[in-house]
């Protein structure tokens, strides 16, 4: 894993722990804090118990398998965080290489997969490179 990504990922961590205290400071509990946050941005699942939580707490949720060392998942990237602010459906992301039971539970054996789930039951599933029209089409389908 790149220094680069570290950096990135510890960057996120201490904006969200920031986020959170915000909210909690403002008279919000943890559960206000975690509800009402806007997935405007990807949300970096952390492991199996994580993306059950986001796939709960949202009604649709775009899950992407992605690795960081994979070209195509580098060229939906922009898609990815598109659809995540432009959508109502929660993004989540799930790097196959440091979630590799996680990887295996969701059947992602190539990336990028997508997968979305609605009412916390998986609906669709995609492999390779998808264009943005086709996964909002699907988001709002099943909205």
């Amino acid at each position: 894993m790149s220094d680069a990504a570290d950096d990135e990922r510890q960057r996120i961590r201490e904006q969200k722990k920031q986020e959170l205290r915000d909210r909690l400071e403002n008279g919000g509990s943890l559960d206000d804090a975690q509800q009402t946050a806007s997935p405007s941005e990807p949300i970096s699942v952390r492991g199996g118990d994580h993306l059950e939580s986001v796939v709960n707490d949202h009604d649709v949720v775009l899950v992407d398998c992605y690795a960081d060392w994979c070209g195509p998942c580098q060229m939906l990237e922009p898609t990815v965080k598109a659809l995540a602010a432009e959508t109502d459906a929660a993004v989540a992301k799930v790097d196959i290489d440091a979630n590799q039971g996680l990887a295996q539970q969701l059947g992602a054996r190539s990336v990028p997969t997508l997968l979305i789930y609605a009412d916390g039951q998986p609906v669709e599933r995609m492999v390779g490179v998808q264009d943005k029209a086709t996964l909002k089409g699907l988001i709002e389908q099943h909205s």
